[in-house]
């Protein structure tokens, strides 16, 4: 499967070498209580709220790297 930060969120959680790259680049936030809210959108659309605080160079990073998965 083919990853990218356009995948769900609940689909990239599930595959441990995606989860990877979430906690090397966004640590622990898997553990946010508020998770649950996002699981069904990509990490481009979560990126797009202002208390994610996802950089846009952070997202470039990470699309980069799940597509190398």
């Amino acid at each position: 499967m083919a990853f990218s930060v356009d995948t769900t969120l609940s689909v990239l959680l599930a595959d441990e070498r995606a989860k990877a790259v979430l906690e090397k680049h966004f640590g622990n936030r898997a553990n946010d209580p508020r998770i649950n809210e996002v699981m069904h959108e990509s990490l481009r659309s979560i990126s797009y709220y202002p208390e994610a605080g996802i950089t846009h160079e952070e997202l470039l990073q990470v699309d980069e790297e799940l597509k190398r998965l």
